[in-house]
C-alpha cells in the first residue's frame, strides 16, 4: 500500500494550501477503499466512511474523512485523466507479464447523458490487456458522436505500449490510420469488417462465400456445450491476400479470415458470420482464440454496470465519473486477482460484499494489488 499511496500523492493537487483540510492522497485512498468494497455513490461513501474510519486511522493513519460537499468538489477539482493513467500504473505495478492480446472498446456512462441527446453522455475507451485483467490505458470521448472513438483510439496509441501485442477492436476502428500506427509501434492488430470498410468486407466475404475447397484457406473448428447449449465455431484463415485491390493502403495485412458461429439451443439455431482482417500470419486456432479474447473486455464492462452500478452513477462532474471508471477497473482487478488465489472462488459481486463485511477481506483484497 506505501506505493500505491506513493502513486496516488504524485496526482497534482491545485486546492489553494491553506485552506486544505484533507490531504488528495488520503481522501483518494478513502474512495479507492470504498470502491473496492462496492461503494460508489457519495451518500453512501458517507456511510462508509463513518463506519470505518478506524480501520483507515489504524492501517493507513487517515484520521478523519471529508464531508460530502468537500468530497464532491475534490472529485470535480481533481483531473481525473492524471487518476486514470495512475491506476493504469498500479494495476501493472505487480502484473509481471500481461499477456498478447489487448482489446479496445469505448463504453458510455448512461447516466451523464442529457435529456434529448442520446449521444452526450461521458464515453471512455479502454485499452484492457484481457490475459491480465490489466487496463493499460484509458481516455474519455467526446460527448458528440462514437465516431469520436477513432480519433481517440489513434491518439491513446501514442502513450501506450503495443510491441509484440495484437490489438483487437470492433470494425469502427478498422481504419488505415491505425493499422498503420499499430504496425509502426511494433504491434498487431485483428478488426473486424462491416459497412464502414464496405468494399474491403464486401470482397473478403466473396471470398469465403466462393471458396468453400479452396485450398489457400486453413480451417480451425470448435463445439462447446454448456447444460442444453450448443455452440460451433468454424474459423477459416486465408494469407492469400495479393488479390485485394487496396492492399497496398492497409499497413501490414496478411491475412483474411471468417468466424461462423452457430448456436443451437431448445431446439433452435442461429448462424452469424464475422469477417476480418488481420497484420497476423497465423493458425486459425490462433486467430479465433484472439477474436474470442476481445469478449473479455464486455464482461469488464458488464461487471462495472451490474456490481457496481456504473450507468445509475450519481455522480454529476465529467472528472469525477472518470476518477471512479479508475477505480472501479482497479477493483475488478484486485476482486480477480485475490479470488485467484482461494481454494472456493466466489463470484466477484459475492466477494464485494464480503470485502464490504469483513475488514480482514478488504485488507487482503487491496494486498493483491
Amino acid at each position: 500500500m506505501e506505493e500505491i499511496r506513493k502513486k496516488l500523492g504524485s496526482i497534482e493537487d491545485t486546492r489553494h494550501a491553506g485552506y486544505v483540510e484533507h490531504k488528495l492522497v488520503d481522501v483518494l485512498i478513502l474512495v479507492m477503499g470504498a470502491v473496492v468494497s462496492g461503494i460508489t455513490e457519495l451518500a453512501d461513501m458517507m456511510v462508509y466512511f463513518s463506519s470505518k474510519i478506524e480501520l483507515y486511522r489504524e492501517h493507513f493513519g487517515i484520521e478523519k474523512y471529508p464531508s460530502k460537499p468537500t468530497l464532491s468538489r475534490i472529485l470535480n477539482m481533481i483531473d481525473g485523466d492524471a487518476v486514470g493513467v495512475i491506476i493504469a500504473q498500479i494495476m501493472r505495478e505487480n502484473a509481471g507479464n500481461i499477456g498478447d492480446i489487448i482489446a479496445v472498446d469505448g463504453k458510455a456512462i448512461r447516466s451523464t447523458g442529457k435529456k434529448g441527446n442520446a449521444h452526450s453522455y461521458l464515453q471512455i475507451l479502454t485499452a484492457y490487456a484481457t490475459e491480465s485483467g490489466v487496463t493499460i490505458g484509458q481516455q474519455a470521448i467526446s460527448h458528440e458522436d462514437k465516431t469520436n472513438e477513432i480519433p481517440v483510439f489513434q491518439s491513446m496509441l501514442d502513450s501506450i505500449d503495443v510491441k509484440g501485442k495484437t490489438i483487437t477492436a470492433d470494425a469502427m476502428h478498422c481504419q488505415k490510420e491505425t493499422c498503420a500506427k499499430i504496425i509502426q509501434k511494433g504491434g498487431n492488430y485483428i478488426f473486424g469488417l462491416k459497412g464502414n470498410q464496405s468494399g474491403l468486407f464486401e470482397d473478403v466475404k466473396l471470398f469465403f462465400e466462393n471458396s468453400v475447397n479452396d485450398a489457400d484457406i486453413t480451417t480451425f473448428e470448435t463445439l462447446e456445450k454448456n447444460g442444453g447449449r450448443i455452440e460451433k465455431r468454424i474459423c477459416r484463415a486465408s494469407v492469400n491476400v495479393q488479390w485485394l485491390p487496396d492492399l497496398p493502403l492497409w499497413a501490414g495485412l496478411q491475412t483474411i479470415f471468417s468466424v461462423t458461429r452457430t448456436t443451437t439451443e431448445k431446439g433452435k439455431t442461429s448462424e452469424e458470420t464475422g469477417y476480418y482482417i488481420s497484420s497476423n500470419a497465423t493458425q486459425p486456432e490462433k486467430l479465433l482464440a484472439a477474436t474470442r479474447a476481445h469478449w473479455k473486455i464486455e464482461s469488464l464492462h458488464w461487471l462495472l454496470d451490474v456490481v457496481w452500478g456504473e450507468d445509475e452513477s450519481g455522480i454529476l462532474s465529467e472528472n469525477g465519473n472518470k476518477t471512479l471508471n479508475a477505480f472501479r477497473k482497479l477493483a475488478v482487478l484486485a476482486h480477480k486477482r485475490y479470488i485467484s488465489n482461494l481454494t472456493k472462488k466466489p463470484s466477484v459481486k459475492g466477494n464485494v460484499l464480503a470485502t464490504l463485511l469483513n475488514d480482514t477481506v478488504l485488507l487482503e483484497v487491496l494486498k493483491s494489488l
